[in-house]
C-alpha cells in the first residue's frame, strides 16, 4: 500500500516500510477514515491523509520518548 508514496525516501531499516503501512491503517482505522483498497491516497481529502500523518507522527514520536525514558532509568 502506498509504497510510491515513500519512493525517494530510503528507509535506515527497510523493514521499517511494512511496519508504517500497518500504523497507518491502524490510525485510519481509529479516525474513522476510509483507506482505498488499492493505496492510492491521491484521491482522499488533504485534511484525511494530513490527520493520518500528524497522529503517526505523534505516536512515533510518544513511542521514541518511552523508549528514551527505558534507557535512563
Amino acid at each position: 500500500m502506498g509504497s510510491g508514496s515513500r519512493s525517494n525516501n530510503t528507509l535506515v531499516v527497510p523493514q521499517a516500510n511494512q511496519a508504517l503501512d500497518q500504523l497507518k491503517l491502524e490510525i485510519a482505522q481509529e479516525l474513522g477514515i476510509q483507506v482505498p483498497q488499492d493505496g492510492y491516497y491521491g484521491n482522499m481529502a488533504t485534511r484525511d491523509t494530513g490527520a493520518i500523518g500528524g497522529h503517526i507522527t505523534r505516536r512515533l514520536v510518544e513511542i521514541a520518548q518511552q523508549q528514551l525514558a527505558g534507557q535512563f532509568k
